[in-house]
C-alpha cells in the first residue's frame, strides 16, 4: 500500500519536484506545472466518486494521453476511479491502498515527465543512467 510519504520519496526524486500544501492537500509541481495531487471531494466530483474521496487516501496524476486513462481503468477498475473532476485532462486517479508501489512509482515519474521541460528530464535521466 502507497503512502504520501511513498510520494514524497519519489517526488524528492524527481528534479525541480517541489511539494506544496494547496486547499485540497499537497500537490508536487514541476516548474509551476501540477503532476501529482491529493483528491478531494469538491462539489464538482461525480456523485459515484465522492465517497470515495472522502472516506481514503486517493492521488491523482497527470498522463500524457486521454487513452492512457482508460486503459488503466479498464485494467482495474478496483484502483483507477472515473473522472475526479472535468479540469486537468488527460490525468487518473487510484486509491493508494489498492496500488502496487512500483507501478505506484512508474504513474508518478511518468506524470512529472509529462509536466517537466526537456532539460529536466534529460537531468533525471542521466541520474538513473536511461
Amino acid at each position: 500500500m502507497a503512502t504520501l510519504d511513498d510520494l514524497r520519496a519519489v517526488a524528492a526524486g524527481l528534479p525541480g519536484s517541489e511539494e506544496r500544501a494547496t486547499t485540497g492537500g499537497a500537490a508536487w509541481f514541476v516548474r509551476s506545472k501540477l503532476f501529482a495531487w491529493e483528491c478531494q471531494p469538491w462539489p464538482s466530483t461525480p456523485d459515484e466518486v465522492r465517497p470515495i474521496l472522502a472516506s481514503e487516501l486517493v492521488v491523482g496524476v497527470k498522463l500524457s494521453d486521454p487513452e492512457d486513462a482508460l486503459a488503466l481503468r479498464e485494467m482495474d477498475p478496483g484502483v483507477f476511479l472515473p473522472s475526479t473532476s472535468p479540469w486537468g485532462e488527460p490525468k487518473i486517479a487510484f486509491r493508494m491502498a489498492g496500488i502496487d508501489t512500483d507501478h505506484f512509482a512508474e504513474l508518478v515519474t511518468e506524470a512529472w515527465r509529462v509536466q517537466a521541460p526537456k532539460y529536466l528530464r534529460r537531468e533525471y535521466d542521466e541520474s538513473v543512467g536511461d
